[in-house]
C-alpha cells in the first residue's frame, strides 16, 4: 500500500516504513505528524485519486531527526569587471518516518 501525499507545497509518494525527507516542518524529534492532505492512495486491488484529496484517508508518521542539508554554493560573477560574489545556503529539513497509512 502506498500513497501521494502533500506538504509544504510538494507531493511524496509514500508507504509504511519509508524515511522521508520533508521541508521543515514545525515539530521536535518524537513527535507524530498528521498528513491530511492525501491526493492519491493505492492497495494491491485499488486505486483511488482524491478531487483534490481523498476523503477519510490520512498518513502518520514519526518525527525522526531535524537538520541542515549540504551547503549549496552560489557564485555571481561578471567578465571583465572584478565583479565575484560568494554566497552558501543549507536548506532546512524535517526527517520523517512514515508509521501508517488510515483509511476510514
Amino acid at each position: 500500500m502506498y500513497a501521494v501525499i502533500e506538504s509544504c507545497g510538494k507531493q511524496y509518494k509514500v508507504a509504511e516504513g519509508d524515511v522521508v525527507f520533508f521541508e521543515k516542518l514545525n515539530s521536535e524529534a518524537g513527535d507524530t505528524v498528521k498528513f491530511d492532505k492525501v491526493v492519491l492512495v493505492s492497495d494491491d486491488k485499488k486505486v483511488e485519486v482524491g478531487a483534490p484529496y481523498v476523503n477519510g484517508v490520512s498518513v502518520e508518521g514519526t518525527v525522526v531527526a531535524n537538520g541542515k542539508a549540504k551547503k549549496v554554493l552560489v557564485y555571481k560573477y561578471k567578465a571583465k569587471k572584478n565583479y565575484r560574489r560568494t554566497q552558501g545556503h543549507r536548506q532546512p529539513y524535517t526527517k520523517v518516518e512514515i508509521t501508517s497509512i488510515k483509511m476510514a
